[in-house]
């Protein structure tokens, strides 16, 4: 029992010996490469600076004590005490923007809406106003109240926003005060904005409230225009509110025609002839049914009696075939701007499929074809990234590339240190590929020129000797084949097979795209070239028997007992005997264990 427990503590302490010993010479190697090459970045974390205005507390004193006591605000609603921001101290506080970014500040767009609103209440209501019996002197305080109130937003735009939009001038963006205002003053949207708010309000007193006299309320059309480009912008599926707008621009003129056909009625007389309103039910659904029924031509309408009738008729069809017409034209076009990329997608695949029948290609194949082009296009909206990439300017394709590719790379512990420039370059030249389920990214035997970086998915590296058993898994983020971009002698051949578990998108990047930037960074190179020969010595040291590279022991092992010896301690087993060579025959058996 005693040797039992000494050989246990003896076991413990050599691997924990051997722990230590791994650590210190790990740290040894850190150091020397930090003073060998100090272009190498540190993995130590940066010790976090302290607040410099943070106060000492005095001895003995307790720092939360000292801090002054914040004033705390609640609010009650329900029963219950919600904690609450003072928002009108914020309110208080805010300031006004001296100029306005008209292509990105979202509170001008906001701004707009509520202009845009304002406008389509004048553009809606003052035909209905003018034509049915809707106004009367009942209710005349609350068309006038509203009617006033857009007229404040038409005053506000004039006056708050229009005079501080920044504006481009000889390539420079001009934000100064006097150069705004001046800019606006000297534009077509100022005159058309001054003509809208003409005050013809004061005919009210002799001619009373005549909904026409606010007519030039509707020539703030510019407004109108601006905020469906500004709000196209921002709207991630842009297609949705132009098919809502174009059937907007249908319903008004619906509208309008539905007004224009009650003042007629009214005009020959509610109910005077068959063609006309006959003045039962609800006016305004009734005339629209009418105005549907005329402008789409679907005809079963009274025949018109009258002169005017007539004339009115003719003119109601003429206008219901033009506006029809434009309004089918304008759907088309944007259903088809919406679908252009769809379009595109399904004339490349059926081109393709056409050429694969054409040579007799084996159905197999053309399933994985067909299989590629769905996923793909699924998976990023788009059949060839750079298509799009390729209308930008260098500096914006290198801003997106930044965005979606910098994280990855800039853990690859190959380009650590590097100069950050000779990354951003080499951003720009990575390559997005998608691999089917079981396909091969690289064999065994290849000669590796390129690095394979997972954007999402996952690959499989198989070995064994039937080059079948999966080694390990690689999920999005991580990075092989880095090695074979700087390997001499034209590149290392590939050790092992990696396939594609599922689909799997990767980023490549081609030796010959490397060697093309490394000329302009030669520090970068020489690094580079370092850091490839020490993971290809790590890669080719000695394996033991179990795979894993052979670790010194702090208790080496013994020399093996000579046979002479061993033969006596044998027939010492066989008597058993109890002497000093008993005890020896145990105590190596110990050893024997502990060194297995």
């Amino acid at each position: 029992r005693i040797g039992s427990a000494t050989s246990l503590s003896s076991t413990i302490i050599n691997n924990r010996l051997q722990e230590l010993v791994k650590l210190f010479r790990e740290r040894t190697e850190k150091v020397k490469e930090k003073l060998t090459d100090p272009d190498v970045s540190s993995d130590e974390e940066s010790p976090v600076a302290s607040p410099a205005a943070a106060p000492v507390p005095p001895p003995g004193g307790h720092p939360e004590e000292d801090k002054p006591p914040e004033d705390e605000h609640y609010c009650e609603m329900l029963c219950c005490t919600f904690k609450c921001r003072p928002w009108l101290d914020h309110l208080k506080n805010y300031q006004f923007p001296s100029s306005i970014d008209p292509l990105t500040n979202l509170m001008y767009v906001l701004w707009l809406f509520f202009v845009v609103m304002a406008w389509n209440w004048n553009c809606w209501l003052i035909p209905v106003r003018w034509a049915f019996p809707y106004q009367t002197p009942a209710n005349i305080h609350c068309w006038l109240l509203m009617d006033y109130l857009c007229d404040l937003i038409y005053l506000l735009d004039i006056l708050v926003f229009q005079t501080r939009l920044q504006f481009v001038q000889g390539g420079d963006i001009i934000t100064d005060k006097k150069a705004m205002k001046e800019n606006y003053l000297r534009s077509q949207r100022f005159k058309m904005d001054v003509l809208c708010l003409l005050p013809l309000d004061f005919f009210y007193f002799k001619v009373g409230v005549n909904p026409l006299l606010r007519f030039p309320r509707c020539l703030k059309y510019m407004a109108f225009f601006e905020f469906n480009n500004r709000l196209e912008a921002i709207l991630s599926k842009a297609y949705i509110y132009r098919v809502i707008r174009t059937t907007a621009y249908l319903l008004y003129s619906l509208h309008v025609n539905s007004c224009l056909y009650y003042w007629a009625s009214a005009y020959e007389g509610l109910g005077s002839t068959t063609w006309v309103y006959d003045g039962e039910g609800n006016s305004y659904i009734r005339c629209y049914y009418w105005a549907v029924k005329t402008l789409i031509t679907i005809g079963g309408l009274p025949d018109p009696k009258t002169l005017f009738e007539i004339v009115f008729q003719l003119l109601n069809y003429f206008t219901g075939v033009f506006a029809f017409s434009v309004m089918i034209g304008q759907m088309r076009d944007v259903v088809g701007a919406a679908t252009a990329g769809q379009t595109y997608y399904r004339s490349c695949m059926d081109s393709t499929i056409k050429y694969m029948n054409f040579y007799k290609i084996p159905k197999t194949v053309q399933n994985r074809v067909k299989t590629w082009y769905e996923y793909t296009w699924h998976s990023q909206g788009m059949l060839d990234e750079s298509e799009l990439l390729v209308q930008l300017p260098d500096k914006m394709r290198l801003d997106i590339a930044i965005d979606v590719n910098y994280n990855i790379v800039s853990k690859v512990a190959l380009f650590q240190g590097c100069d950050r420039q000779m990354i951003f370059d080499m951003l720009k030249r990575l390559r997005s590929v998608v691999y089917l389920p079981n396909d091969y990214v690289c064999k065994k035997g290849e000669i590796g020129r390129e690095m394979y970086i997972i954007q999402a998915g996952q690959v499989q590296v198989l070995g064994g000797p039937d080059g079948t058993t999966v080694l390990v898994t690689l999920k999005a983020g991580s990075v092989f084949g880095e090695i074979s971009l700087l390997a001499a002698g034209g590149g290392n051949r590939r050790t092992a097979n990696v396939v594609a578990h599922g689909f799997a998108n990767l980023f490549i990047l081609d030796k010959k795209d490397l060697n093309e930037i490394l000329v302009h960074y030669p520090e970068s190179q020489k690094l580079l070239r370092k850091k490839a020969k020490k993971m290809l010595k790590n890669n080719n040291k000695p394996k033991d028997e179990k795979g894993a590279p052979g670790d010194s022991l702090i208790i080496p092992p013994k020399a093996e007992t000579p046979k002479l010896f061993q033969a006596a301690l044998a027939a010492t087993g066989k008597l058993g005997g109890k002497g000093l060579l008993a005890q020896l025959r145990w105590r190596l058996k110990e050893l024997k264990a502990m060194q297995e």
